[in-house]
Formats: structure tokens, sequence, C-alpha cells
């Protein structure tokens, strides 16, 4: 994927600015542009600062990659200047005019569109009215989906058959029917847009079947079924480009891939690593966006102190949490004095792709967010699987049920709020950390994800699924362009 070849074409990306969705947006841009295309990344100032060193090393190697601006609308829904980031938001007040803030961004964008003239326009699937600015100036309108074949496959489950209103109760599992394999899921997993049939969120679901097609940050091996569910079942034309991350060769690309957290932390953090065993360090990142209560934070303190394995803690303490923050109440008293060479926590941003590709590193409690699977995939890392929101959930049962390279922590459901109706307890937290990291079964799990780390390296070289898969996109839009 790495080759560069000609082409006379322009390709516009258009990520959804929140980082789960621009950091993978960002990767296929470079990927785009190291494949000989012009890639133009339509963001905003602030946004693009925070990538603007990474852009300006692949310029300098040659690339034709670059940002074009656009304005965000923070005063006209209501937002202080300057917030344009979903990681600025705090209430749901503030997410319901970042939404808002959003649609605005129509007008501008067709506007760009036109004095720029790319020959396609690569947009989040967060703006289903992207297909319509594409259309304005005549270029087709790739989705990017930043999740799996898999949750999109069951997302359209629940959309078309509704199978969890056949339940009464909250707890009692339901199959998701049609499905490649046998996936069962509870009502309080359901995220509530489906639940309650949400315009916005069909919008989206609905945008896929007027745009020219889905471009996936995924490859054929890690899920064939559902990629060919997709494609044959559902009807999409999609091509699978990932992992994206790989893009990433050398330490300072890692380091910096939207890192906004202390350099020296950071080198801190990987000299630490560097010195423990292999496969004896556990890592714990659940995103960027979302912070647990003080009182979940205190029973993983409480499992990790007991499990005995070592461990790198990112937190982010956040705005939730910032009357804790002082007296650190969300820790048991004297916790990291304790675990001294054993734990290292990390608060705020950290090199998890480092981190991951550490040879220490044994394994991943994830949140379940699809950047992070795939990282943890690339690297070969088992997962301990703790969904929260969005599509995380379908991400676990592929991670736990399909693939088999984790164990579920038992999280029972989908919230946007820190402040959670079921608290997961000590126990259960440790037996999960016991299982993956300890004993026989740690092993087969460690097998089973070292042999996915192999294959998603051979997709993204030369002849794999990934590279074929991106060259036959280039070759449609370039006779696009020359029809």
């Amino acid at each position: 994927m790495m080759s560069s070849q000609p082409s006379s074409l322009h390709i516009a990306f258009f990520p959804y600015l929140v980082h789960g969705h621009m950091i993978p947006t960002i990767d296929m841009a470079r990927i785009f542009a190291r494949k000989g295309v012009k890639a133009s990344i339509i963001c905003t100032p602030n946004n693009a600062s925070l990538f603007s060193k990474t852009i300006e090393r692949d310029r300098e190697q040659g690339y034709d990659i670059s940002f074009l601006t656009i304005k965000f609308p923070s005063a006209e829904v209501g937002l202080p200047e300057g917030c344009e980031h979903g990681n600025s938001l705090y209430t749901e007040e503030m997410l319901t005019k970042f939404h808002k803030a959003t649609t605005l961004l129509q007008e501008p964008l067709e506007q760009l569109l036109k004095e720029h003239n790319p020959d396609c326009l690569v947009a989040d699937m967060m703006y289903p009215w992207a297909t319509e600015a594409a259309s304005s100036v005549e270029i087709p309108r790739l989705v990017f989906h930043g999740m799996s074949s898999s949750a999109r496959c069951m997302f359209d489950c629940l959309y078309r058959y509704k199978p969890h209103k056949n339940v009464e109760s909250d707890f009692d599992p339901f199959i998701l029917p049609g499905l490649p394999d046998q996936i069962t899921m509870t009502k309080l997993q359901v995220p509530p847009f489906i639940k309650e049939e949400n315009q916005d969120a069909i919008q989206i679901f609905e945008a896929e079947l007027n745009c020219y097609g889905v471009v996936l940050n995924s490859f054929y091996e890690l899920e064939p079924a559902y990629i060919e569910h997709y494609r044959r079942v559902m009807g999409r034309k999609a091509w699978q480009i990932g992992p994206v991350s790989l893009c990433n060769k050398d330490n300072e690309d890692k380091l910096q891939r939207g890192g906004l957290g202390s350099i020296y932390e950071q080198v801190y953090c990987l000299t630490w690593l560097a010195s423990k065993e292999p496969n004896s360090v556990l890592y714990i990142c659940f995103g960027s966006r979302f912070n647990f209560s003080a009182v979940q934070f205190l029973e993983i303190a409480k499992a990790l102190e007991s499990s005995g394995v070592k461990f790198i803690w990112v937190v982010n303490t956040g705005q939730e949490m910032k009357s804790d923050e002082d007296n650190e109440e969300w820790l048991p008293e004297g916790f990291e004095k304790k675990m001294e060479g054993k734990g290292l926590i990390i608060r705020g941003w950290a090199p998890q792709v480092l981190i991951l590709d550490q040879e220490a590193t044994g394994g991943f409690m994830t949140h379940c967010g699809w950047n992070s699977i795939l990282e943890g995939v690339a690297a070969g890392v088992p997962m301990i699987t703790w969904p929260l929101q969005a599509e995380q959930f379908c991400n676990e049962k592929l991670v736990t049920d399909v693939l088999r390279i984790g164990v579920g922590v038992g999280a029972q459901e989908w919230t946007r709020s820190h402040e959670r109706k079921i608290l997961l307890r000590k126990e259960g937290i440790e037996k999960a950390v016991s299982r993956l990291m300890v004993g026989v079964e740690a092993e087969d799990f460690r097998k089973r994800a070292e042999a996915l780390k192999e294959m998603a390296g051979k997709a993204i070289e030369q002849g794999g699924s990934s590279y074929s898969d991106l060259n036959a996109l280039l070759e449609e839009l370039r006779s696009i362009k020359s029809g």
C-alpha cells in the first residue's frame, strides 16, 4: 500500500471532528497520497493543527497532501468560540449544539468543492448531506465508515428486523437474525438511536444507498463473512482498505498520531514498558471521550491490585471528575505508591499504537472503539472487552464470539453518561484480567491474535486484500474522471 504511482486524481477527505473519526481519516488520506493521489483534508483550523506536523513530514517526502480549512460555526449555535472538537464537549446540551453546527457546514463545503475541484469526496458517515454537496459539483461521494463491516451488518439487522421488540425484559437475550454467526444481544445493549428510530441515525444509514460507495477501515481476512454479507446481502458497494493505522511506520509518526500529551510522560511510559518481560503488561484505555464514575474507577483499581498483573492505565479524569481529582478519591489509599514498578497511570493522552507494539504488552482492556480494536489486532494483542456506547457492543461480539481473541468483562448497558446504573465489581474485572493474562487460555488468545496480526500486515502489502481493494477503487475513480 505504500508504493507510489502516477495519478491525476484529486480526492477531498472530510472527517467528522472527533478524534476517533479524524485519526483514521488522516491516515486514509496519507495512504491515498502515497499512491500518487492529490489528497486534500477539509478541516477546521484548530483540528488541522493537531496533525500539522505529520502532514508536513509527508509533504517533505514529496507527497501531495494538505489541509483545506473551513470555519466551524461555534458562535452560530451558542458554543464558545474555538469549540470545534468533539473532545471539548462536556454536556448533552453541548453535544446537541455541536451536531447542529456540523449541519451548517454543507454550504461552506460546497463552496470549497467549487473552488478546488476535487474528483471525489470521501466524507464521514456523520455527514449524510455530503452526498448532496458532492452532487452539486457533479463528483462521486464515498462514505467513510469508522466502524467494522460486522457492526454495520448488526446495525442493519437491528434496524430492519427489530428483534429487540420481541423480548420483554432488558436482560433477556435475543438472536440477531440473518447474520453469518449466531449473535445475541439484550435490549440494554441496543443503542437508543436504533430503539427510538432516531431520524438522524436513519438518515445516516440511508445515505449509504444514495452515495457512490463505502470505504471501510478493515481488511477481508478479519471479517470475511460480514464483508460478503455487507456487499451481497445488504447490496453495498464497498472497499476495505485497512488497517489504516499501519501507514504509521516510524516511531515519530506513532508518537504524534493525534497526540496531545506530554512528550516526557510518553517517553517515560515507553521506557518503563521496555523494562518489563514479554506479554506481562495489561494496557488499559477507554478512549478519549468517555469517563467512568469515581466508584467504577475504584473497582478497576482494586481488581488490578488484587490480580497482581503489571499494567499501564490511561485515565481521562475529565470534567465530570474535577471534584474528585485533587484527592484522587477514585483510587484506593496509597494505590500508586503500592503499585510502583508494577503499574503506571497516565492522565490524558497516551501513544497507544507504540504501547500496543511493545513486546511487553500482553493484553488490552478496551472500550471496543473500532480504531482501538484494529490497533490491537494489528499489534497481535488479545483484549478484555468493556463496551460503552456507539457500536461498541457489536465490536465486542466480533472480538469475543467470532474471532475469539478476547474475553468480556461483563458490560451490560449502553449509555452516553459516566453515571452508569450497573456497576461492574472488582471480582468480575479481576477474573477477566486473569483469563486474558495468565494460563493456558491466555496462550490460546495470544496465538489467535498473533495469526490476525500477520494477516493484517499482509493485507496492506502488494497483492494483499486491502492493497488490491484500494487499487481497484482508484482505477474506478480514474475511469469516472476520464469518462
